[in-house]
């Protein structure tokens, strides 16, 4: 039987899923498939990056995935890592507004209310606000067939102030990005959805939304790995054949041929594949298919910069402790950091006893020139903004700083779209090439993990296997 060979583009969490199932199926049914996995950087994993430094464990990229998507944590299992998840330790959340920290009301989804009480007594909102997020209540459903922003319609239904103080900070968070362009469709379409059915977000949230259990400790959302997430990537790399992954080797072009498609590497020799998987961010995808024009559709796309600098200090260093896991910040405050993790309370496993690690974020969509600015800088202007807050008066013990640049997919209206338009012109002019990464269909890691499996499914349906 004819051999044939999947050529994987990019060694971050979707290429690295997509080679372990791939050569999973090959072993166990005998597949005459060869699978090659090439990265152009030397490091596996993509943003995922631990570093271990005087005792810490610390996360330079993600820290942890969603636990109620399955799939990171089936991976997991199948590594062999099962027994090293840990959750995320529970505490106050805090949002500041205006050069104030303010608790995080309870019984919120994403920032919309589920619980009235807590809502009226927070003081995130004015009266006005507060009766202006009430008229979800009563303010009629707009079906609308066309892609909308998050902003738009959390504005229609809750009002600037909600959206502004709570929502818009959450999911920047999440998407590093403005809410105002980001895509409702492409990255919270169960909102729109909870309109449709239930007339109200807020109705909607209380009748589908779990109620947690009375006077039980909040449960854990989030999980991570004892040596941090790099030990997923370690995991998967020692099941993969070790000939079979090649670091510092990137992916310059793919090109269609009459059987199959040549592969020009980055050290110029020329491979050729029956298959390609691009786990790769949209502009190198269209770099590597750049003479087919259908692929011109990702230009549309843009991706914005982040920084963060992890800062280790002694426990008596912080004249004014918070019981809590950390911030995000509103738009309105005066301040550049955009969140605040305190990781040492978050993550207890990842701190030495009597010692305190703080992770600030840099790189608002407005401000992403901070990015490029010195480590010293960085985490300057992290430590200004936390001294009107925390009251630290110490530099750090050692800071750790990492940047981003162009890493945040930015899921723009009409996202959806411009995908599967481009999904289609794939299927249509170049079959057996699939795309997969944060850039398409999802940014977190199980979303990432998802989109390896499918175009794993994709590349075996299409080999006829």
């Amino acid at each position: 039987m004819e051999r044939k060979k999947v050529i994987i583009a990019g060694g971050g969490i979707s290429g690295l899923t997509a080679a372990y199932y791939l050569q999973k199926e090959v072993r166990e049914k005998q597949l005459p498939i060869d699978v090659q996995l090439y990265e152009a950087s030397d490091h596996l994993g993509g943003k995922i990056d631990t570093v271990k430094r005087e005792g810490f464990t610390i996360e330079r990229g993600p820290d942890s995935f969603l636990e109620r998507k399955k799939s990171a944590t089936r991976l997991a299992r199948e590594v062999g890592l099962e027994n090293k998840l840990v959750p995320n330790g529970t505490g106050q959340a805090y949002i500041l507004v205006k050069d104030k920290l303010h608790k995080m009301p309870s019984g919120s989804f994403m920032g919309i209310p589920t619980r009235i009480r807590p809502f009226l007594f927070s003081n995130l909102f004015t009266p006005a606000g507060k009766v202006r997020a009430s008229l979800d209540l009563v303010k009629p459903k707009r079906s609308i067939e066309e892609d909308q922003s998050l902003g738009l319609f959390f504005r229609r239904r809750l009002g600037n102030q909600v959206v502004e103080n709570l929502i818009e900070p959450l999911l920047s968070g999440i998407y590093a990005g403005d809410i105002d362009d980001l895509s409702l469709q492409a990255t919270f379409p169960n909102f729109y959805n909870l309109e449709q059915e239930h007339g109200s977000l807020i109705k909607g949230l209380r009748q589908t939304v779990p109620k947690p259990p009375k006077n039980k400790q909040k449960p854990s959302m989030f999980r991570t790995f004892e040596d941090g997430l790099g030990s997923l990537v370690y995991a998967l790399e020692k099941q993969l054949d070790p000939e079979s992954v090649h670091k510092s080797i990137g992916i310059d072009h793919i090109e269609k041929k009459n059987e199959g498609y040549h592969v020009l590497l980055s050290d110029g020799s020329v491979e050729k594949a029956d298959a390609v998987i691009a786990a790769v961010p949209y502009f190198a995808a269209r770099r590597m298919l750049s003479q087919y024009e259908f692929m011109n559709t990702l230009k549309e796309m843009k991706a914005t910069s982040v920084a963060n600098t992890a800062m280790a200090f002694n426990v008596s260093a912080i004249k004014k402790d918070i019981d809590g896991t950390g911030f995000v910040v509103s738009r309105n405050s005066q301040f550049r950091i955009t969140a605040c993790t305190w990781t040492h309370k978050k993550w207890p496993h990842s701190t030495p006893e009597g010692k305190v690690m703080l992770r600030c974020y840099v790189g608002k969509p407005d401000d992403q020139e901070v990015v490029d600015l010195s480590d010293e800088e960085i985490t300057e202007i992290a430590l200004k903004d936390l001294n009107k807050i925390m009251k630290i008066e110490e530099k750090p013990e050692f800071s750790v700083v990492t940047r981003w640049r162009d890493s945040m997919p930015q899921y723009s209206v009409g996202h959806k779209e411009r995908l599967q338009k481009v999904t289609e012109q794939l299927n249509d002019k170049l079959p057996g090439v699939y795309l997969a990464g944060a850039s398409y269909a999802g940014i977190g890691l199980p979303d990432c993990i998802d989109q390896g499996e499918a175009a794993v499914e994709h590349t075996l349906k299409y080999l006829n296997y």
